[in-house]
């Protein structure tokens, strides 16, 4: 059998299972409650892999490990370990309880919700909608153009037909299943990802360029050395480190994972499931990508996208594991798209559209709408796509502008009853407002320069930054202007003391 056919039917029948899987489950999305959180019994397996697969796709694959690999090297394999450590582990143990419980105990559907719930501020819950819903978009073009840059080179197909056919497999996923649908899709495409992981590991180590794990990692060690990298392009790695490891903390598709996790002995075994799955995925990945300079010694064409598309076709994988392989990017990165697409349809139809403009529509009309929205936001990020800009920096865009926003105030609010309103509102303004020149850069002023390069280009460095004003802010500007005491109902009371007879 050909590859073309090889690879064309291992991705129908994955197709047919995902369709099969958000048909089968569409009685579970009725309402708009089902389409969020489900019935909130979800298992640790099911939390844990949906977190991962929601954290890792084609942007992971092919953005970041290929760009990463190129820059730095050997040292490339970081931002996997960073990701598996501080984005799943000390993630999971210093969120997942608390904001489960939170969210139960007050009926809590989205972030914008226990904004307001904390801080008793509509206004500051529609500036979380808006900020949520747009800059949600190009976190989504990036996931379609990592993924249509794989289809391209492998299979040879316009970029065009493959955006089509991955908007189409996420909408159906998302508007016939909803959150139970893509829990069971998730399961099941994260132990896709792990088996592709794996054998790719062992195919690309085994390849001809590579020449075996020792022989391989010598020879990256000797390309990393001759680099020479200098204190900038160390800045550079720890801020992409950082980035992608802390700013998942206030992403809110993230953050929506711990919502329906069935109980605390759940949390603690989540815990130790999303961890091992991000060290096989993410290290995995970044550790894949760290030996492009093995495979090419100039950069191919279209850039830093394509190392990866091109190493798997340069390192000879049989015709039945590129299907995995492409099997593995499709099943990372409609994840992704699915719950992106939910979090941010769901926040704009519950917390705007439905709060402020159909007060009185009932909840399965809303489910409904929350589905157009659906819809209309995977349109809107498949024409994103179709721009120029690099997979890196649209997601960077993406994760600063909402991380820097919203992390410090929802981790702080968690724990620090006297986070008040103010430092709340300082915290937000203050992240997005030093997490936005790279974006005003890139539309107005794309070739404005730092020390550090283009400011375009530096995404990265800047949500670092923004998610560390924030930080300071919320806490500064608390100690300053006090709490009111208006949060009290956020927090779980103690139980009342028994009365002591006689």
């Amino acid at each position: 059998m050909s590859k073309e056919a090889v690879i064309y039917l291992t991705i129908a029948v994955y197709f047919v299972l995902m369709i099969a899987v958000g048909v089968l489950s569409r009685r579970s999305s009725r309402t708009i409650s089902d389409f969020t959180v489900g019935t909130r019994n979800a298992s640790a397996w099911l939390s844990a892999f949906s977190y991962g697969t929601a954290y890792f796709s084609a942007v992971m694959f092919i953005g970041y490990a290929g760009s990463s690999g190129w820059e730095y090297g050997i040292w490339g394999v970081l931002p996997g370990i960073g990701n598996a450590i501080f984005g799943s582990l000390l993630a999971w143990m210093v969120l997942a309880n608390r904001t489960r419980e939170v969210t139960r105990r007050l009926n809590i559907r989205s972030m914008p919700q226990l904004f307001e719930k904390r801080f008793g501020s509509g206004v500051m819950k529609q500036f979380c909608v808006f900020v949520i819903f747009i800059f949600l978009v190009p976190y989504s073009a990036s996931v379609y153009k990592g993924l249509s840059s794989v289809c391209a080179v492998l299979l040879n197909v316009d970029e065009q037909l493959c955006m089509i056919i991955i908007a189409l497999a996420a909408a159906a996923l998302v508007i016939f299943g909803g959150y139970v649908a893509t829990l069971k899709a998730d399961f099941l495409q994260g132990l896709i990802m792990i088996a592709g992981v794996i054998a790719l590991i062992v195919v690309v180590f085994r390849s001809q360029q590579v020449g075996g794990l020792a022989e391989g990692l010598r020879s990256i060690v000797a390309e990393t050395k001759a680099l020479e990298l200098d204190a900038q392009a160390h800045i550079g790695l720890w801020a992409t480190v950082l980035m992608t490891s802390f700013g998942t903390w206030g992403l809110p598709q993230m953050v929506h994972k711990y919502y329906g996790i069935k109980d605390k002995a759940e949390v603690k075994r989540g815990i130790v499931i999303s961890t091992l799955f991000a060290l096989i995925i993410a290290g995995g990945g970044y550790l894949i990508g760290s030996l492009s300079h093995l495979f090419f010694t100039e950069l191919p064409e279209k850039g830093t996208d394509y190392l990866v598309p091109n190493m798997l076709v340069t390192a000879g994988l049989p015709n039945i594991l590129l299907g995995v392989v492409l099997v593995l990017l499709i099943s990372a990165s409609v994840s992704t798209l699915a719950s992106i697409t939910i979090t941010a349809s769901t926040t704009l139809t519950m917390d705007f559209l439905q709060a402020k403009l159909f007060k009185q529509m009932p909840q399965e009309r809303a489910g409904l709408l929350a589905k157009v929205v659906s819809a209309a936001f995977i349109a809107v990020s498949y024409l994103i796509a179709n721009t120029d800009t690099p997979i890196l920096d649209m997601m960077s865009y993406s994760w600063g502008m909402i991380s820097g926003s919203f992390m410090a105030p929802y981790m702080i609010s968690l724990y620090w009853r006297r986070l008040s309103r103010a430092g709340a509102w300082a915290g937000m303004l203050g992240g997005f407002l030093t997490a936005c020149p790279p974006v005003v850069c890139k539309l107005f002023f794309p070739d404005a320069t730092t020390a550090f390069g283009k400011v375009a280009d530096l995404g990265p460095h800047f949500a670092c930054l923004a998610m560390l004003v924030s930080i300071v802010l919320c806490l500064l500007v608390s100690l300053v202007k006090p709490s009111d005491g208006t949060e009290s109902g956020f927090y779980a009371q103690p139980a009342a003391a028994p009365e002591r007879k006689g």
